[in-house]
């Protein structure tokens, strides 16, 4: 039965249950989950001594389709299995070809295609053959809003429990580069005094180098509290260490945040579980801060801060702009917001 519906969770799933397919197309602009999924399988269907005479890794730059489809016709040396991955597929050409041999599989092959950077038109026939005969998996960028929930789900499964300010100071700080969040989350766990189950932001601050106190979250908050003096010692703080709080970044962040919170107006319910509902939230949570946001700011002020947002970016990039350093373009827009 095809299995091309099955999530990143499911796929693996099925592999640690030793329920293998076999053709895997694993897709996509986020590298991450293809890297867990091909390694997974490299690392966990054979034996170390079956891996001598039966694990193949080609990369698409210095293989061509023929020697794929041979490498996946070779049955397995003293093992139920051979695993045949093909990673940087992207750089294969004429991978259509492929249609040939995944139209009848050898199914003691696991045959693995990592194609990153982007996805491939479901309706090209070897695709569809894949998806008729395997796994399809489609590996998407995570939004913003999916990043605490991916930081949470990583540390559980590390056996720790992440402080709500903490998860939120990761997100805003590494953003959705995946591969890079996990390993800046790896140092915490790494250095997780014994004993202790929750990760602190005193203990992000201390290990991977976020002020608790000035960082974007913090930003953010003085911005919903309208707490003027507290935004403008944040500011100050960005203006002397540019390089832990890059402009762009800091700029992208408030643009999501008022993206949302005018989004959040159109919620049919103005409670938290409401708007958390209709942003497509994970945690209740993470939605106080647009309900607090919309008792402060107006809808018509919201579409002024963005258009403000928008102008700073354009003269960040030189645009009307020939002398305003980045740290007063952000003194600037935040005055802007606040006022």
């Amino acid at each position: 039965m095809a299995k091309q519906e099955l999530s990143f969770d499911a796929i693996m799933a099925s592999l640690k249950a030793r329920q293998f397919a076999p053709v895997y197309l694993l897709m996509g602009e986020e590298g991450y989950f293809i890297d867990q999924i091909s390694n997974y399988i490299i690392d966990h269907i054979l034996t170390n001594e079956e891996k001598e005479f039966n694990l193949t890794i080609a990369y698409g730059v210095d293989v061509e389709v023929a020697s794929i489809i041979n490498a996946a016709k070779r049955y397995p040396m003293m093992a139920e299995h051979q695993v045949v991955v093909v990673k940087e597929a992207q750089n294969v050409r004429n991978l259509d070809e492929l249609a040939f041999y995944i139209q009848k599989p050898l199914k003691s092959t696991i045959l693995v295609i990592c194609y990153k950077n982007g996805s491939i038109d479901r309706r090209k026939k070897w695709v569809a053959e894949v998806a008729k005969e395997g796994v399809v998996f489609e590996s998407k960028k995570l939004k913003e809003y999916q990043l605490p929930a991916f930081i949470n789900n990583y540390m559980r499964q590390k056996g720790l429990e992440m402080d709500p300010k903490a998860t939120q100071m990761m997100a805003d700080y590494v953003g959705s580069d995946l591969s890079r969040m996990a390993g800046e989350l790896d140092k915490l766990i790494i250095t997780q005094p014994i004993g202790q189950s929750i990760v602190t932001p005193e203990q992000i601050e201390h290990n991977i180098g976020i002020s608790k106190d000035y960082n974007a979250f913090e930003l953010r908050n003085a911005i919903i509290d309208k707490d003027v003096l507290k935004a403008n010692r944040i500011i100050k703080y960005f203006a002397e260490n540019p390089k832990s709080n890059p402009f762009q970044m800091n700029l992208a962040l408030l643009f999501s945040f008022f993206s949302n919170l005018f989004i959040a107006y159109y919620a049919p319910e103005k409670s938290e579980a409401g708007v958390a509902s209709f942003l497509g939230l994970k945690s209740v949570w993470t939605a106080k801060d647009y309900v607090s946001a919309m008792h402060k700011y107006s809808g018509m002020k919201v579409m002024q801060i963005l258009h403000e947002i928008r102008m700073t970016d354009a003269r960040s990039k030189g645009v009307e702009n020939n002398s305003v350093n980045e740290a007063d373009l952000m003194r600037e827009l935040v005055f802007k917001i606040l006022h």
